[in-house]
Order: C-alpha cells, then structure tokens, then sequence
C-alpha cells in the first residue's frame, strides 16, 4: 500500500460517522465472537438478563423481540468447542450491571 492510499483510507475514517453508545440493547446480543450478534464493547460494560423475571447468569445469546435466550448445558461442549446450549421461551429483559471490581460503576 502506498502512502497515498494509507492517506486516502485515513481520510475516509475521519468522514466516517462515530458510533455512540447509548442505553439501550439490541434486539439480539450474543456472547461468542463468531458471532453475527457479538458486541464487545457491549458487553465490556456488563449486561444482565431477566428472564421470566429471574436473573440469569448462563446466558449465551437473547433475542428479546422473539422471547428466547439460549443457556449453557452444564460444561458439555460441542465439536467446535463451544457449549452446548438449549434455548428456553419467555420473557426478556436486558439491563446494565455494574462492572466487575469497579466501586465507581455502581
């Protein structure tokens, strides 16, 4: 890559609009990085799920527009390593959760 196009790729990032993070979840969150629906940033500041009015600890993937998110199977896992899931109909509701370690957050 010449300088030119390492310039012309510069100045199309700066037009490029920024992305704010707001308060409000998406309609499809998933924990995996292979998937379509990972949000590291997302979940860096922590997300907990309500589910039939219980919180949730195991939750792999949600969907709230649908109703379902999908649990860990105790510690099986699959041929890719990744954990076995089941995916359970409900009630969703996503909520910020404090950091982890962080007396600020709270």
């Amino acid at each position: 890559m010449s300088w030119q196009e390492w310039v012309g790729c510069l100045a199309a990032a700066a037009r490029a609009p920024l992305k704010v993070m707001s308060d409000s979840f998406p309609d499809r969150l998933c924990v995996n990085p292979k998937s379509p629906y990972y949000d590291a940033a997302l979940l860096a500041r922590g997300v907990g799920i309500r589910f039939n009015g219980a919180e949730k600890t195991n939750v792999e993937e949600y969907c709230v527009s649908e109703g379902w998110i999908r649990v860990a199977v105790g510690k099986t896992v699959d041929r890719h390593g990744d954990p076995m899931t089941v995916k359970l109909k409900g009630t969703v509701e996503p909520y910020h959760q404090p950091a982890f370690g962080n007396p600020e957050a709270q």
